[in-house]
């Protein structure tokens, strides 16, 4: 149970700083349609912040964080590319790589964190946590759509 809510401690604070992160990743694509994934990922999020605290409120604990590092560096990664590309395609390939590093990350917490509300008999807890699992496995498939589908083939292209 002590790693169970330490593992909520940790993925609350990681998406609670998603929140402030997906703005400026929205803010440089230039694909329609990463736009719209990521703000309708953004407005998941929030979502998913509501349904980790009534995750934390069913096993009688105050929603609280602890500093997540694995996505402190994903997100500086990310924020460090952008500061480096112009808006454009290339910038959207990267967009993309970096969002899905963050995904794979979630699916992996999340994962993991519904495994364990199995194992201790937490119900509710394991019910919210496939949700929001489902949602980043859907999230990182919308992305791997869109670069496969335009987004990687533009930024191939080298401008005249």
């Amino acid at each position: 149970m002590e790693l169970f809510e330490e593992q909520l401690k940790d993925i609350l604070w990681a998406e609670k700083a998603l929140i402030k992160a997906i703005p400026k990743m929205i803010s440089m694509t230039s694909s329609v349609d990463l736009n719209e994934a990521l703000t309708e990922h953004l407005e998941q999020t929030h979502d998913q912040i509501t349904r980790l605290a009534k995750i934390f409120n069913s096993i009688d604990k105050k929603p609280t964080t602890v500093k997540c590092d694995a996505m402190a560096g994903l997100i500086s990664e990310a924020s460090d590319m952008m500061d480096d590309c112009e808006t454009g395609p290339q910038c959207d390939a990267g967009i993309i790589s970096a969002a899905q590093k963050i995904e794979h990350y979630e699916i992996a917490t999340y994962g993991t964190l519904r495994e364990f509300a199995e194992t201790l008999g937490l119900s509710d807890a394991e019910k919210l946590l496939l949700e929001i699992l489902n949602e980043e496995k859907s999230a990182d498939q919308k992305l791997t759509n869109i670069a496969v589908k335009m987004v990687n083939m533009n930024a191939a292209v080298k401008p005249a």
